[in-house]
């Protein structure tokens, strides 16, 4: 499986869980309001809802912030209307981005991103510009101590596209259709802990930098992660 660049976009998104954890459960808790607020309140009607949550258990967002996020979406008590909003451009050395926003203000993110762009060497594209480099998968990493005959044979039985052991893990891809029915069967399976289960943007097309390079490249990440309006950031950078 050609996931390694993906693993290890996963470790550098850890470690700035890390640093930034409050942070990061402010804008989890954003995703599950927005979610709870397009359905049902209850995330076992509300598919949405439920990605949001798992997305959060994922990254041990408390319990009782889950429920506060979702019982203020229900009570209607956040009066603030999010929208979504997708930015595509380049970084340093032809790196393309996609930055998936919620917010509230939409000229406010828009200076905000194309600033970060700017101020980094690169610059905004219009809609669509780089979006045919990324593929809509699902994404599932879940710690190594189950039997790997049975899990691998789980995932793949029920549609995952791939499955690989890395280190201490097993690593799951599966495109956007057959995420939820790979993950619901894993449960059955008494999976319990799930280090990463969402759907997420994979490159089809990587770019691979020098040392210098990267580290650009990744100080524009970090800046973009760090503005409250934006709750994903995908890039092509080969990091291996």
């Amino acid at each position: 499986m050609s996931g390694h660049s993906k693993w290890a976009t996963i470790h550098r998104k850890k470690g700035l869980l890390d640093a930034q954890r409050g942070k990061i459960f402010q804008k989890l808790a954003k995703e599950i309001m927005v979610a709870a607020k397009t359905g049902s309140p209850d995330p076992a009607q509300n598919s949405s809802l439920r990605l949001a949550v798992d997305k959060a258990k994922a990254q041990n967002m408390p319990k009782e912030n889950i429920q506060k996020a979702i019982e203020k979406a229900a009570g209607g008590t956040d009066g603030a209307n999010y929208e979504s909003i997708r930015y595509e451009g380049y970084g340093h050395g032809g790196v393309a981005f996609m930055v998936d926003c919620l917010t509230d203000n939409r000229n406010r993110t828009a200076s905000q991103v194309r600033s970060a762009f700017t101020k980094a060497g690169g610059n905004l594209g219009t809609d669509g510009s780089v979006n045919y480099m990324f593929e809509r998968q699902g994404l599932i990493v879940i710690p190594a101590e189950y039997d790997e005959d049975t899990i691998m044979m789980c995932a793949l039985d029920n549609g995952a596209l791939d499955f690989e052991k890395n280190n201490d893990t097993y690593i799951i891809t599966t495109d956007a259709e057959n995420f939820l029915a790979v993950r619901e069967a894993l449960e059955k399976e008494n999976v319990k802990e799930f280090l990463e289960c969402e759907l997420t943007y994979v490159p089809n097309i990587l770019v691979e930098l020098d040392a210098e390079g990267k580290e650009k490249v990744h100080k524009l990440i970090e800046t973009l992660e760090d503005l409250d309006d934006v709750q994903d950031v995908y890039y092509n950078l080969k990091e291996e």
